[in-house]
C-alpha cells in the first residue's frame, strides 16, 4: 500500500512540471478543425481621386472690376453715412460744438474731481468746487489780459500812428511820388466803400447773431459741463444700457479706452500750449516788444489747435515786433517762434502725449484741414481728438474681438 501511494505521487509531480509545455504545445499545434492562420498580402493603392475641371467664369464683367464694384459701392455708403452725420451736427451745431466743448473740458478736470473724491469728498462739493476753480482761472487770466492791454495798447496805437505817418512820407517820395491829396483821395473812397448803409446794418445783424450764438453756446457748454463732473459716470451707464447685451461689455470697455485717451490728449495739449506760450512771451519781454503778456495769451488759445494754431498766432507777435521795434527784433521774434515750434513737434509735444494718443503727423494735417474747411476753428480744434479717439477704439476693439473683456462690477 505505501509503495503504491509512493508511486502515485511520483505520477502527479511529473504530470505538475510537464503540463504548461504540454499545453503551450497543444496551443501552438494547429489542429485539424481549426485552419491555418492567413498570411498578410500586399496592401492594394488607393482608389485615385477624380478632380472635376474647374468651370469656366462666363461671367461677362472681369473678377477684378465686380470685386471694385463691391468695394464701391460699400464705400459710398460709408462715405454718405459719414457725410450725414457731419451735416447733421453742422446743422446742430449750436447744440453739439457747446456738447464736446463741455466733454473735452471735462476730459480733463475730471482727475482732478477724483482726486477730491479719493480724499473723502462727496460728488457734489467735489464737482463744485473744480467747477468754480476752472471759472476763476479762466476770468482770472481774462481780466489780467484785458488789464495789461488797457495798460499798453494806446502806446501800441501811437506807435501804429507813427509807423503810418512814415510809409505816408514813404509813398510820397520816388518811385511812387503820391502826394497827401491823392492818398487822402484814395482813403476816402476805401472808407466810402466800406461805409455802405447796407453793407454796415448787415455786418450789424450778423455782429449780433454771432454774439447771441456764443452767449447761448457758453451758458449750454457750462451748463453741460457741471453734470458732465457731476454725474458723468451714470451717463455712460446709461449709454452703455442702450447697446444689445452681448455687446455692452466691450462697449464699456471702448468707453473707458476712450475716456482715458481724451483726457491725456487734453492734459497734454495744455502743457504743449502752456510751453509755448510762455516761451514766447519770455522772448517778447526780453526783446522789449510791447503786450507781451497778451500775446502769449493769444498764442495759448492758438496752440489747441494742432500744427498751425500756436504758429499763426505768433505772427501777430512778429508783427506786434515790427511795427513798434523795427524790421531786426521782428526777424529775431520769427526765427524765435520758428525755434519754439521746432522743440514742441519734435521734443516736447511726443514726450507729453505719448504713444496712447499718438498719430501720425500726415493724418493730423488732414484731420486739421478738413475740420477746418468743415467747422472753421472749432473743427480744427475737435478734429485731432476725434482721429485719435477713432484710432485708439478702433485697435483696441480689433484687439479684443475674439476674447470680450469682463463686465466690470458697479
Amino acid at each position: 500500500m505505501t509503495r503504491w501511494l509512493t508511486d502515485v505521487r511520483q505520477r502527479l509531480a511529473q504530470a505538475a512540471e510537464s503540463g504548461p509545455a504540454a499545453t503551450s504545445d497543444a496551443v501552438d499545434a494547429p489542429t485539424a478543425e481549426s485552419p491555418p492562420a492567413a498570411q498578410p498580402g500586399p496592401v492594394p493603392p488607393p482608389p485615385a481621386t477624380t478632380t472635376s475641371p474647374p468651370v469656366p467664369d462666363r461671367h461677362p464683367v472681369p473678377r477684378v472690376v465686380r470685386d471694385a464694384a463691391e468695394w464701391s459701392w460699400r464705400l459710398l455708403i460709408i462715405a454718405a453715412a459719414v457725410a450725414g452725420v457731419g451735416w447733421l451736427a453742422w446743422e446742430l451745431r449750436l447744440v453739439i460744438f457747446p456738447l464736446v466743448a463741455a466733454l473735452l473740458l471735462a476730459a480733463g478736470l475730471q482727475p482732478l474731481v477724483r482726486r477730491l473724491r479719493m480724499a473723502g469728498w462727496a460728488r457734489g462739493p467735489a464737482s463744485a468746487v473744480v467747477f468754480v476753480g476752472f471759472l476763476l482761472v479762466v476770468v482770472g487770466s481774462l481780466t489780467l489780459v484785458g488789464n495789461a492791454v488797457g495798460g499798453q495798447f494806446q502806446d501800441v496805437v501811437d506807435q501804429a500812428e507813427e509807423g503810418l505817418q512814415e510809409v505816408r512820407d514813404w509813398l510820397a517820395g520816388p518811385p511812387f511820388s503820391i502826394d497827401e491829396a491823392q492818398l487822402d483821395r484814395y482813403i476816402d473812397r476805401a472808407v466810402a466803400i466800406f461805409q455802405d448803409d447796407s453793407a454796415v446794418t448787415e455786418q450789424a445783424a450778423t455782429a449780433a447773431t454771432v454774439a447771441i450764438e456764443i452767449l447761448v453756446g457758453l451758458a449750454l457748454a457750462l451748463f453741460a459741463l457741471i453734470f458732465f463732473l457731476y454725474d458723468g459716470e451714470r451717463i455712460w451707464t446709461w449709454l452703455v444700457r442702450l447697446f444689445p447685451s452681448r455687446a455692452r461689455a466691450r462697449a464699456a470697455a471702448a468707453g473707458d479706452v476712450a475716456w482715458l485717451t481724451l483726457g491725456q490728449y487734453i492734459r497734454g495739449t495744455v502743457l504743449v500750449a502752456l510751453f509755448d506760450a510762455v516761451t514766447i512771451t519770455i522772448l517778447l519781454f526780453i526783446l522789449q516788444v510791447p503786450l507781451a503778456l497778451p500775446l502769449g495769451v493769444l498764442v495759448f488759445f492758438g496752440a489747441f489747435v494742432p500744427l498751425i494754431g500756436a504758429f499763426v498766432t505768433g505772427t501777430v507777435a512778429v508783427l506786434v515786433a515790427l511795427v513798434t521795434q523795427g524790421l531786426l527784433i521782428a526777424i529775431v521774434v520769427l526765427v524765435g517762434l520758428i525755434v519754439v515750434q521746432q522743440i514742441e513737434s519734435n521734443i516736447f509735444q511726443p514726450f507729453i502725449l505719448g504713444r496712447m494718443v499718438s498719430v501720425h503727423p500726415l493724418a493730423v494735417a488732414v484731420a486739421v484741414a478738413i475740420g477746418t474747411l468743415a467747422g472753421s476753428i472749432i473743427g480744427a480744434i475737435i478734429a485731432v481728438p476725434i482721429i485719435a479717439l477713432v484710432n485708439t477704439v478702433g485697435s483696441y476693439l480689433a484687439s479684443t474681438r475674439e476674447r470680450p473683456p469682463p463686465v466690470s462690477s458697479g
